[in-house]
Order: C-alpha cells, then sequence, then structure tokens
C-alpha cells in the first residue's frame, strides 16, 4: 500500500530553490535521460539585461555569470513577441551567429533544446531551458511532460522572488512609518546595488561565486541600513559631529538591523532562501574594516563576510559620488583616489580593484540611474 516513493517529495521540504531544480531534475530525468541541463535565467526590466541565475547540470554549465541585453538575443525576443515556448531539435542548424552566448552553448555540444517563458501574472520574469544531448528528442508527447516540469519550475521561481519582493516590501514599509529616509535616495540604492553586482561578477573566479550568489548580492544590498528605523531622529538627523554616547547608538543600527531581519524571517517563515545569511550578513557587518577597527564585533581581514566587503566599497563610492545636504558630489576620480587610500586598511582591496577596474560600467550605472529633482 506504500510502496510507491513519490519522486518530487522533497520539493515540499524546507530546502533551498537549487536543492529543489536538482529535485525536479533529477526526476525528471528517470523518464527522459538525454535532458542533462536545466536552467534559469531572470530579467531586469530597468536595464533590459537577462541574467544567468541558477542551473542544474552541476559543474556543467557553459554560460556561469553571463549577462546580456536582451536586445542582443534576437532569437529570444522572438518568444515573447509571440508568446510560446521554443523549441529547437538540432542546434547545430540553429544560430550561427557570433554572439557569446551562442558560441558558449555551441561549445557545449548540445543536441536540441526547449525554451519556455517564465511570467508572472502576465508580466515577462525569465526563461527556463531545458538543454539535450541528444537531437529530434523534443517531440509532442514528450513536450507535453516537460510542460508540467516547467511551469512547476517557473512557479517555484515565481514564489522565490514573491518572497523576496514580500520580505523587501515588509522592511521598506517599516522604514517609511518610522522616518522619512532622505539620505537613501532610490537613486543611491540603485546604483549601489549595481555597484555591488558588478563587483561579485569580478570576483567569481578567485572566490568561485555562483549566480544565485551574485543576484542575491543585488537583491539584498539596498537593505544594509534596514537597523537605521530604530536610531532616534536627533541622533540619525544631526548635522554636527556625533559624541561618543551618540556614535554608540548610530553604531547599533548594524546589530538591530540584524535582529529586524530575523525577525521578519522567523515571523513570515522566509528562512529558506538561497543565501539567506547574505542577507542578514550584510546588515550585520558591513561597517567592519579590514584592520579591524569597525563595528560591531572588530572583526577583520577575511573573517569580514566577502557581501559585506562588496556593499561596503559600493556604497562608500557611491556616497561620495552622490550630493548630500552636507556635501557636494565628488567626481569618480576623486573618489577613486579615496578608495585607494582606504584599500587594505578599511575597505577589501579585491573589492576596490574591482571596482576601479569596471570604471565604463560604472559610469554607465551612474548616466542610467542619475539623481533627480525627487531623489
Amino acid at each position: 500500500m506504500f510502496e510507491h516513493r513519490d519522486s518530487l517529495v522533497e520539493i515540499d521540504q524546507q530546502i533551498t530553490l537549487h536543492e529543489k531544480l536538482t529535485v525536479a531534475h533529477k526526476s525528471l530525468n528517470k523518464t527522459f535521460p538525454f535532458i542533462v541541463r536545466i536552467a534559469i535565467a531572470i530579467y531586469d526590466p530597468e536595464t533590459k539585461v537577462l541574467k544567468t541565475f541558477l542551473h542544474s547540470s552541476g559543474e556543467d554549465n557553459p554560460l556561469d555569470h553571463y549577462q546580456a541585453l536582451l536586445d542582443d538575443a534576437p532569437s529570444l525576443k522572438e518568444i515573447l513577441k509571440k508568446g510560446l515556448p521554443r523549441v529547437v531539435n538540432n542546434l547545430l542548424t540553429f544560430e550561427t551567429g557570433g554572439r557569446e552566448h551562442t558560441k558558449r552553448i555551441g561549445r557545449q555540444t548540445y543536441e536540441a533544446s526547449y525554451t519556455m517563458p517564465i511570467f508572472k501574472n502576465g508580466i515577462f520574469m525569465g526563461f527556463i531551458f531545458f538543454n539535450s544531448n541528444k537531437k529530434e528528442v523534443f517531440i509532442e508527447n514528450v513536450l507535453h511532460q516537460i510542460d508540467i516540469y516547467g511551469h512547476m519550475i517557473a512557479l517555484m521561481v515565481i514564489n522565490e522572488f514573491n518572497s523576496i519582493e514580500t520580505l523587501s516590501a515588509l522592511m521598506k514599509t517599516t522604514g517609511h512609518i518610522t522616518h522619512a529616509r532622505d539620505a537613501e535616495t532610490g537613486s543611491h540604492l540603485d546604483r549601489m546595488s549595481r555597484y555591488s553586482r558588478m563587483i561579485a561578477n569580478a570576483l567569481t573566479e578567485k572566490y568561485d561565486l555562483d549566480d544565485s550568489y551574485i543576484e542575491h548580492i543585488f537583491m539584498f544590498s539596498p537593505h544594509h541600513d534596514i537597523g537605521k528605523i530604530a536610531i532616534p531622529d536627533h541622533i540619525l538627523f544631526k548635522p554636527g559631529r556625533l559624541n561618543e554616547t551618540e556614535k554608540k547608538v548610530m553604531e547599533s543600527h548594524v546589530q538591530k538591523g540584524r535582529e529586524i531581519i530575523d525577525d521578519l524571517l522567523d515571523n513570515f517563515g522566509l528562512e529558506k532562501f538561497d543565501d539567506i545569511n547574505v542577507l542578514r550578513n550584510i546588515a550585520e557587518y558591513h561597517h567592519e574594516t579590514m584592520n579591524g577597527s569597525g563595528y560591531p564585533k572588530g572583526i577583520g581581514g577575511g573573517l569580514i563576510p566577502l557581501e559585506a566587503r562588496i556593499i561596503a566599497v559600493a556604497d562608500i563610492f557611491d556616497a561620495l559620488t552622490s550630493t548630500r545636504p552636507y556635501k557636494e558630489a565628488w567626481s569618480n576620480e576623486q573618489a577613486i583616489q579615496e578608495l585607494k587610500r582606504l584599500a587594505g586598511e578599511s575597505l577589501d582591496q579585491d573589492c576596490v580593484r574591482a571596482l576601479i577596474e569596471n570604471m565604463d560600467e560604472v559610469e554607465q550605472i551612474q548616466k542610467q540611474f542619475n539623481e533627480n529633482t525627487f531623489g
């Protein structure tokens, strides 16, 4: 009576999205062993960039840390135009052009592919790719079964992003109720979160970072100062220098931020995100310094989580190059010199170097998310 084992039972457990994707792939392989890779790419509507996010193929992944404008992938744009999935049963005869993503897929010797768009309430979110090591396998009766898995995976992705959006909305709403955060403009958060992702991308080889980790740095970095909602106005907005007592209160925002995040995750059952400790570490450790003189714990060097080291550089650079009520914006050149001065003492040298060596992208971000009259 109880001999059958549900091959998807683990999906209902408290495991990460990546683990769920792997479970779905293993289950699908029992019927269709030729499917060697399932991958997810997500879309950033503000920059119109498509980014690799998750895959289930272990080390076999030709598109790690890859992103491109959707406009540079006409075959994928055609999927959106038609509103239908795409079947390519012979990849050797498909897209022989010189685009980088096409070359990488071609080098991996996949023989066929099936691509499904992901929509949330009619809004495009990204794609799911099923890659095969055999040609001519995506026939109608096979596709009907794969479609079920595709929609299940899409719902898992949507649920993950809904949870992140819920968490972000909770933190933003809490902040708005408590204070008007005039120093933390939307444009500042847009820029520093993208600087953070850019820095993380540049460090992928040295630190063996995956796409999910990088994307979660981007998603979570705007909430680094959530703890400031617990700081009294007379300290938070004091125009002059803080005294020692006030300084201690201000520094407490990192512990308070960690406490707020832990409470939200616990109260709303959101503890099982992929890379959820990235959010905790960003809030708690972004004021630690490489020489150990920072707070709250006075740890230094590699003891500081990488995500906190990344956010520190991104946040300081944007603060330097932004206008504030108490200062004019510095030029990029002035800010770079200051980062170099701080590198190795306060800031991580690898993170500083990663930002400086990608100034073309920095300038593109600044241009796109320029401060306006309303911040």
